[in-house]
């Protein structure tokens, strides 16, 4: 089932971001109070809306009660992203994630409901899209245009399954190429030893198979 995610604010991390979760299959609201880069990104999204992002009225008016996540990209806005944090939790969304261009305006989005805080000189919108888009994404780096490398819980059905059982260079094309139990560090791994819910995966993955494992 796709995700449904609204970044509200289309800077230049917010548009990155907006651009790679559509490329990745989201729905994507995207929503800026500038025309023109409204009109630019509405190719590239599910729906584009201008609306003040500092204004009630019209955020609430968003829909995104309807909305899976919610992103807030005004990094240099603490009002609006004050303002949208908080009318995304009293719709109801299950999560909230804000763009906070000091540790200052981190720590109050969080105390008004941002169950995230997006650093944006450590996440590109690649990046973060990513991870958004998999609850089982730990971290995602970009080793070239076509070529990814992600550490990842196992996804529900591999877990109790050896990676001989899995089989996952033929049936997915990814290659498993470490392992490890959270607090512990890397090994290698063993063809015939279950992955149990708690592993960290490290795989490389092409990103034309990203959509293979993306999902869950």
């Amino acid at each position: 089932m796709k995700k449904s995610v609204a970044v509200l604010g289309l800077g230049k991390y917010g548009r990155s971001l907006a651009e790679s979760l559509y490329e990745m299959g989201a729905d994507v609201l995207a929503v800026d109070q500038n025309d023109e880069i409204i009109s630019e990104i509405a190719p590239h999204c599910t729906s584009a809306i201008c609306a003040n992002l500092a204004n009630e009225d019209e955020v609430a008016s968003l829909g995104l009660k309807n909305m899976d996540i919610v992103v807030t990209a005004m990094g240099n806005n603490l009002g609006a992203s004050i303002l949208t944090v908080s009318v995304a939790k009293e719709q109801g969304v299950p999560i909230v994630v804000s763009k906070a261009s000091t540790s200052r305006m981190g720590s109050i989005l969080k105390k008004v409901g941002a169950d995230k805080i997006i650093d944006p000189e450590g996440e590109g919108g690649l990046r973060s899209a990513s991870i958004l888009m998999s609850s089982s994404f730990k971290d995602f780096f970009e080793l070239d245009s076509n070529m990814y490398m992600i550490e990842m819980n196992p996804k529900a059905d591999w877990i109790g399954k050896s990676l001989k059982e899995l089989d996952l260079r033929r049936t997915m094309n990814l290659n498993v190429v470490a392992i490890k139990e959270k607090g512990k560090l890397w090994n290698h791994v063993g063809p015939d030893a279950p992955f149990a819910a708690n592993s960290i995966l490290l795989i490389v993955v092409e990103k034309k198979d990203m959509s293979k494992i993306q999902n869950g």
